[in-house]
């Protein structure tokens, strides 16, 4: 499957998942001359490979007949700052878009949450969606981790492939609806230690290779 395929198709899983209400949310993989992503305002089941946008780093398209998406200075900014980040997912997912509606970060009441690169999952400083503020904010949310909530607006996930960060956007997602049920239920999670989340990481780092 080619990377245009491969975006195409988890687009509109996500979507169909309910991930990415109302043309909401876009995705984008790194290209030699910048990054390919989804287009501005296009149903995600209408969509073709066709209407794929691939962007320079400096902004001009390079490629494609449609815009790109209105958040492509948000992708431009995190592949700059970020030469590990070979994909990104921004999805409007119902319940980590309620947390960052309220701007409440995801603490580490779950070990999945090293999925992530760290103990939580913080909640990026506010910003109108489309700006270059957005941008600037959600690089500094993620520094040093793969995902971020945006306030008031929905979550980012980066990975060094496009199955990564869908993964990644999904168990934020997971995440997230178990710390709501939690607080629904007027029950405050037990978080693990610095040192048991230490201790997660360095499993996670053995974790699928071969003994």
């Amino acid at each position: 499957m080619t990377e245009a395929a491969a975006l195409i198709a988890a687009a509109r899983a996500l979507d169909a998942d309910g991930f990415m209400p109302s043309k909401s949310g876009n995705l984008s993989v790194r290209t030699e001359r910048g990054f390919l992503i989804t287009p501005s305002g296009l149903p995600y089941a209408a969509t073709t490979e066709a209407d794929l946008v691939e962007v320079g780093g400096n902004g001009a398209v390079v490629a494609g007949h449609r815009r790109p998406s209105s958040e492509w200075q948000l992708h431009a900014a995190i592949y700059a700052a970020r030469p590990d980040a070979k994909a990104i997912v921004h999805t409007h997912s119902p319940r980590a878009t309620a947390l960052s509606c309220a701007r409440v970060e995801i603490p580490p009441l779950h070990y999945m949450i090293a999925l992530a690169g760290g103990s939580r999952i913080p909640c990026a400083t506010y910003a109108t969606f489309g700006t270059a503020a957005l941008a600037e904010a959600c690089v500094a949310a993620l520094a040093g981790l793969k995902a971020t909530l945006l306030a008031n607006h929905g979550v980012v996930t980066c990975a060094g492939s496009l199955a990564g960060a869908v993964t990644l956007a999904r168990e934020v997602e997971n995440l997230a609806g178990e710390y709501l049920a939690l607080r629904a239920a007027g029950l405050a999670p037990v978080l693990l230690t610095e040192a048991e989340m230490a201790e997660v990481h360095a499993g996670f780092g053995n974790y699928g290779r071969k003994a």
